[in-house]
């Protein structure tokens, strides 16, 4: 809760998904949101997954990542609760509701996008992918999504492989997925500046690519960290240059 946070004025409600194995606890250690969300007045909200048969925390988001052992807890339902909670306790804006995920984290982001959008308003996904089944995804509405994804990824590949034999879709399909759920009528654009998100690479390292007239005043994005591994080293502009794109949008 930030310090500005008054009981019934409305407040933007941030929360983290963290990746396989992490912890909502390790993803914000890795990521550090937290200042940010408290100087932007931001509700934020770092979860833990379940654990698996490994003792590994995980959610159990897609066809492929990462329900590895057959569980049958219901993540969808679980966030959306938590989302409800939140809200009878604080003074949430229902028209900015926001996810971050990296990872697993962001495979289960683009699944409460499908599931929940009239809850979701936007989505930031870090080196994760969408359903390969589409048929599994019937957004009610637009989602405004934000994909970020390293084509040095080996974890998670920029053009699409399987976890445990069940495939995920590339990068680019992903991003097609929601030009289409979100009915983008502009071709994409590229002459957005770069980015220099990643310390660990020299320069702007990550170019912008955006689809326009989306309905709704939705948006998606498209970035692409050139060499970016699935555990970027993390600097200085990503955290404001996330946060900038999805309290842009309101429902």
């Amino acid at each position: 809760m930030p310090a500005t946070y008054q009981a019934g004025t409305a407040a933007p409600l941030l929360v983290l998904l963290h990746g396989y194995t992490s912890s909502g606890f390790g993803q914000e250690a890795y990521l550090r949101i937290g200042p940010e969300a408290e100087k932007r007045g931001v509700l934020y909200a770092t979860p833990d997954g379940t654990t698996d048969a490994r003792g590994m925390r995980f959610w159990n988001a897609t066809d492929a990542c990462c329900n590895l052992y057959g569980a049958t807890v219901d993540d969808s339902a679980y966030l959306t609760d938590l989302i409800k909670m939140i809200s009878t306790q604080y003074t949430v804006d229902p028209r900015r509701v926001y996810l971050v995920g990296h990872s697993n984290g962001a495979f289960m982001s683009f699944r409460m996008a499908c599931d929940h959008a009239d809850i979701i308003t936007a989505i930031a996904a870090l080196n994760g992918a969408m359903w390969n089944d589409l048929t599994k995804c019937n957004p009610s509405q637009p989602v405004s999504v934000l994909n970020i994804r390293g084509t040095g990824d080996s974890t998670i590949l920029f053009g699409g492989g399987a976890i445990a034999g069940h495939a995920y879709p590339s990068t680019e399909t992903t991003v097609a997925d929601w030009v289409g759920f979100d009915g983008c009528g502009d071709a994409l654009n590229t002459s957005a500046p770069s980015l220099d998100l990643d310390a660990s690479l020299p320069g702007a390292e990550t170019t912008v690519s955006r689809y326009g007239s989306c309905r709704g005043g939705s948006a998606v994005d498209l970035w692409t960290m050139t060499d970016g591994m699935h555990v970027p080293a993390i600097g200085p502009a990503f955290v404001p240059a996330v946060l900038d794109f999805l309290l842009a949008h309101s429902r």
